[in-house]
């Protein structure tokens, strides 16, 4: 390794570790993703819901669902009584709707048989919204608005203003002789229904649009609780089904280095650049040094020449049976090959065939068949034989 080499890799180290000094000194930016993972401790992830459950859900035993929800109370159902061994309340806070059409038609069912379904997310399954019959929009909003929540029947209708994390989705055309009206979101004054609860069979469904309202940073944020808390309190005593799809993946994630590489902006950035500097590296070394590749030149087709050489080589040594004895193998052999005809037996019925799938004249295959005939039980044959039986096969032209 030269001087001039060992210099451009010193400065080069030198480069990665000051990008890395660099991108570790910065404040770390705020994750806003809105993830709603139990895991999560950034400000829309659903860390502290899940430490203060017990707290928050009061009364009720809580269950994670690791399983679809039609994986889990599929089980649950008895088709010999018609009813599920077990009863209590489904919830899921999702940003969006991650329930299969087979899990929402088991929720429904659930439903169906006295229980409730808890479903907090800015965009509900469109096929339980049919279903339902419930009419879903989404109004006009930037991250800066400010939107007021609030539930009339409980905390003296106090309303709460909420900004990090909401949109203002809502539900509008309602029938309120079926559907219940449970709270309202309010922005620039206008007031538009984002809880309500939809009876459905025995038992009936809670939609929220506002998932936010649950995450670590409203659950710290002045009274933002109250609100959170008094939304909890609609879920009926009893087991809550706590379902997400985070309990599901959560199985499958190993905790191996690389993946901890790549979950810390700094550390990902250093190893990119020293993948991708490695792969400059060995791209311009190898072509500095690469040898020129010789021209390598295509081979000639010497079937033909090779053909002359062994024909003149009979010629000139004056075997002429030799050369009339290969003309009748490979006359023979193309006839079996190409016609599928027996060439043991060279009779009448062998002459007919010929003809039959030939089109030839039967004069000259009989001449044909007539010549090989005499040559094969001689062992002497002169220049003017092997014309014969040349012109004579050649006028079969198989």
């Amino acid at each position: 390794m030269n001087r001039k080499l060992i210099i451009y890799i010193v400065l080069l180290g030198l480069v990665i570790g000051l990008l890395v000094y660099v991108d570790a000194s910065r404040p770390k930016p705020v994750n806003w993703t809105p993830t709603y993972a139990t895991k999560d401790k950034i400000p829309l992830g659903l860390y502290i819901l899940d430490k203060e459950a017990k707290s928050l859900f009061k009364e009720n035993a809580i269950k994670k669902i690791t399983v679809t929800p039609y994986e889990y109370f599929d089980k649950l159902y008895d088709y010999k009584a018609k009813q599920y061994s077990e009863s209590g309340s489904f919830l899921s806070i999702e940003e969006q709707s991650s329930i299969d059409r087979e899990s929402i038609m088991e929720l429904l069912y659930f439903a169906e048989h006295g229980n409730s379904i808890f479903l907090s997310m800015k965009e509900l399954p469109d096929f339980l919204l049919d279903t339902l019959s419930i009419d879903f929009e989404r109004g006009n909003f930037t991250l800066k608005d400010t939107i007021k929540l609030s539930l009339p029947e409980k905390n003296s209708g106090k309303k709460y203003s909420f900004a990090q994390g909401i949109g203002f989705t809502y539900f509008d055309s309602l029938d309120t002789k079926k559907v219940k009206v449970l709270g309202y979101q309010e922005l620039n004054n206008e007031r538009k229904p984002n809880f309500i609860e939809v009876p459905f069979g025995n038992g009936s469904f809670l939609l929220h649009t506002q998932p936010a309202v649950f995450s670590n940073y409203h659950l710290l944020k002045e009274d933002h609780s109250q609100y959170t808390e008094a939304l909890l309190s609609y879920i009926p005593k009893g087991s809550v089904y706590w379902y997400s799809s985070y309990f599901i993946k959560r199985n499958d994630i190993s905790d191996n280095s690389l993946r901890y590489i790549l979950s810390q902006p700094g550390l990902k950035w250093a190893m990119w650049i020293g993948i991708l500097t490695f792969i400059i590296f060995v791209l311009f070394n190898a072509k500095r040094k690469q040898r020129i590749i010789p021209e390598i030149p295509q081979l000639k087709n010497t079937t033909v020449d090779f053909a002359k050489t062994i024909g003149n080589l009979y010629y000139q040594e004056g075997d002429h049976h030799t050369i009339i004895d290969k003309k009748i193998i490979y006359f023979l052999e193309h006839v079996r090959n190409v016609y599928l005809i027996d060439t043991y037996t060279l009779d009448n019925d062998f002459v007919e065939k010929l003809h039959l799938k030939t089109g030839k004249p039967v004069e000259e295959i009989e001449k044909a068949v007539s010549l090989i005939k005499k040559h094969r039980h001689q062992f002497k044959s002169t220049e003017a034989d092997v014309l014969a039986i040349n012109k004579a096969i050649e006028n079969l032209r198989l």
